[in-house]
């Protein structure tokens, strides 16, 4: 089976779900400039992954950071391990510091934190070696790849919800004083527990991630959880040394330019993918939207060479008057979106309607964490939900 591509027209999802269908045996290799994940499956299932070129997925470094296993004995396992040429998994459990059953369950969440990882990458190369088993596996622990289709899904909309609370990056967080609460209905999960012996009022929120043993995910979830219950509250931000000033209006606007011409790509691709890139019928409709602003948003491939200019689009948004411009961008872009999901359901039905809408969430999250601030005070994120969920009234109207 040759399969091969790019996770701008193919997403992750998507290739996951053929390799189970298919009960495919072989690994999907998975790489950007400067990261490359791998994937065995074996008949369709999950069976190993790893990080090719990246330390913080590496099974000792994730026993470290969890506290399960002290610096002196990783050193100690890692000498042994080089010595003898066997895996660091079955050296730890020569040397008596883990058995087999512990190996394994550090092993499966290794895996699954890799591969949820992946739901979020928006471009890379992928090829799929179908037969190849992986290498320096010490044990294989199966996965139902469809149920980790259902999980990652889950988390990109439990994703969403979370950035709206995490504050931003140099913001310092503390233990509320006196919770708004009653004390006996405070419950706290083992996770949420762990991150909150971290927060001491003098770190922010990606100090509390480096420093969490159990990955950025579960550390956003924690963090939201005691904000939200008042449990851990903001105590001002760390002082900065003195920056440039920022145009803020054209960092929003770079955004908004970026985000939605990925979305109306990753939308155009998906039905291309149906239908085949020489039917014109989405093109055909499409072709409406060809004057003023939503020009610069096409449904090209980013970056291609006939893809719109940045610079252009600021110029022609600053001819606009100053008071309303963002404004008029905003509700275009927003009707725009809507409709064309809405197209899809009409063109392709319910399924690959869900499928358009779970792309398009996903490239949410990157502005969102980048520039969290800036973004929920520009509502760029209120936009987008406002726009998922009006296409989803619709499709709702229609099916009744």
């Amino acid at each position: 089976m040759s399969l091969s591509g790019n996770l701008q027209t193919v997403s992750f999802p998507d290739i996951l779900q053929l390799l189970a269908t298919g009960k495919k045996t072989g690994i999907l290799e998975l790489k950007t400039s400067t990261r490359q994940k791998e994937v065995a499956f074996k008949e369709g299932n999950i069976i190993f992954a790893s990080s090719v070129n990246s330390s913080e997925d590496l099974l000792g470094a994730t026993l470290l950071r969890r506290g399960h296993l002290s610096k002196a004995d990783l050193e100690r396992a890692i000498a042994m391990h080089k010595q003898t040429g066997r895996q660091l998994g079955t050296t730890l459990i020569d040397l008596n510091l883990f058995d087999k059953e512990e190996i394994a369950a550090c092993l499966k969440l290794q895996i699954e934190e890799i591969v949820y990882n992946l739901f979020s990458w928006r471009e890379g190369d992928f090829l799929f070696r179908e037969g190849e088993a992986p290498r320096n596996a010490p044990f294989q622990i199966e996965l139902n790849t469809m149920n980790v289709i259902m999980e990652g899904t889950r988390r990109i909309d439990e994703w969403m919800e979370i950035q709206k609370v995490l504050p931003p990056d140099d913001v310092l967080m503390a233990m509320s004083p006196s919770p708004k609460i009653n004390r006996q209905e405070i419950t706290m999960s083992l996770d949420e527990y762990r991150v909150l012996s971290l927060v001491n009022g003098e770190r922010t929120l990606p100090e509390l991630i480096s420093l969490s043993p159990m990955g950025e995910f579960v550390t956003c979830r924690a963090i939201y959880k005691l904000i939200t219950t008042k449990l851990v509250e903001t105590t001002g931000t760390r002082d900065m040394e003195e920056v440039e000033r920022e145009d803020e209006e054209e960092i929003v606007l770079s955004i908004v330019f970026h985000l939605y011409n990925r979305c109306f790509f990753r939308i155009r691709s998906l039905v291309d993918s149906y239908l085949g890139d020489g039917n014109s019928r989405f093109g055909a409709f499409a072709a409406q939207y060809r004057s003023g602003l939503l020009t610069y948003f096409p449904g090209l491939e980013p970056s291609s060479e006939l893809a719109p200019s940045l610079d252009k689009f600021l110029v022609a948004v600053r001819a606009l008057p100053t008071a309303s411009r963002y404004h008029h961008l905003m509700r275009a872009l927003e009707e725009m979106l809507s409709e064309q999901l809405e197209f899809v359901f009409r063109l392709l039905g319910l399924k690959v309607f869900g499928r358009a809408v779970t792309g398009v969430k996903k490239e949410i999250s990157e502005p969102l964490a980048v520039r969290r601030e800036l973004v929920q005070r520009f509502g760029v994120d209120d936009n987008f939900y406002r726009t998922l969920k009006r296409a989803d009234r619709v499709v709702k109207s229609i099916r009744r």
